[in-house]
């Protein structure tokens, strides 16, 4: 079992993720949007969407950073495990509960806001609930090792090995069966996600407008002057009579 859900599942769900964002890409471009909803509520939304996005962000770069980077490099460079233990912590939790606080601002207001509710398919409802999952499981990781203190597990003996592994091809199996039983669950639920990603509006993540630095500014000008000087016309004439000729 080991070796399907660390050794096989990791590389069935990228397949997924590609040929999926290749299939939507190539048939569905008018659906590659978030099909945004501002027009119908805007208050929440202005507090949610930031919250989340930041948060987010953040999360994206600490697993980067966790997963990607090596202990010993880290080490090389003068970050004892100690200093990167509080700093993965305080900067985690609180990227986490920005992410979890704003995206449940942004599902109250999609269940509270009657046109929003009514736009919201079977389809998202799926995601947003594998999405708060891979979330709250992340976190939950987070503040039990703030509770372990000294006796925390360092995932960059075990989850960390077996990612980087993934690349080579080779899988350290036996480095993510060691993991504690709510990291299995995290990436498990985050690999759920990743093979829903191209069905759904998270999709629209790898579009990034980059386009929108470089394009030329557009000039807005104003036409009431333009209007103003302009003689005022008469919105109808009439049509072969003269003025005499009316009653």
């Amino acid at each position: 079992m080991s070796t399907v859900l660390w050794g096989v599942l990791p590389y069935l769900v990228l397949v997924v993720l590609v040929a999926g964002t290749a299939w939507r890409y190539r048939y569905d471009k008018f659906g590659w949007t978030t099909r945004s909803s501002q027009l119908y509520e805007s208050r929440l939304l202005r507090i949610g969407s930031p919250l989340f996005h930041a948060g987010i962000l953040v999360v994206l770069v600490g697993h980067v950073i966790g997963l990607v980077i090596p202990e010993s490099w880290t080490r090389a460079v003068g970050v004892s495990q100690e200093l990167y233990h509080v700093n993965a912590l305080v900067l985690g939790g609180l990227a986490g509960v920005m992410t979890l606080g704003g995206l449940l601002i942004l599902l109250y207001r999609r269940r509270t806001t009657g046109p929003v509710f009514m736009a919201t398919t079977r389809n998202d409802k799926l995601m947003y609930v594998v999405l708060v999952a891979t979330i709250a499981l992340g976190l939950w990781t987070t503040l039990k090792a703030v509770g372990a203190g000294h006796e925390a597990h360092d995932y960059r003996q075990t989850v960390s090995p077996w990612f980087r592994s993934l690349f080579t091809l080779q899988p350290d199996v036996e480095a993510m069966a060691a993991a504690p039983t709510q990291f299995h669950a995290h990436v498990l639920v985050a690999m759920a996600l990743f093979a829903i990603w191209p069905f759904t509006r998270l999709v629209h993540a790898f579009t990034a407008p980059v386009h929108y630095l470089f394009r030329p500014y557009i000039v807005y000008r104003s036409r009431d002057d333009v209007a103003a000087a302009r003689p005022a016309r008469r919105g109808w004439s009439a049509v072969g009579t003269s003025d005499r000729d009316r009653p």
